[in-house]
């Protein structure tokens, strides 16, 4: 599970449908994307880290600790 993604989702007070359809794309593939079973295409990424106004090169870096505080 990608637990930095699911808490900045939630610091922003999002669901996933909610941040899903902020971001264009679909709940389930987001959702996938989430629980880490599906790396998100390079254009999704783009797409979900703007809404989280974050980088989109977040989700390809093995190393990622984003501070949730």
């Amino acid at each position: 599970m990608r637990t930095w993604l699911k808490n900045l989702r939630e610091e922003k007070g999002l669901t996933q449908l909610e941040l899903a359809e902020l971001s264009n794309v679909e709940r389930t593939t987001y959702a996938s994307i989430e629980q880490g079973r599906r790396n998100p295409s390079v254009a999704n990424a783009m797409r979900i880290a703007e809404v989280l106004d974050v980088e989109w090169t977040i989700f390809f870096d093995p190393e990622v600790r984003v501070s949730t505080q």
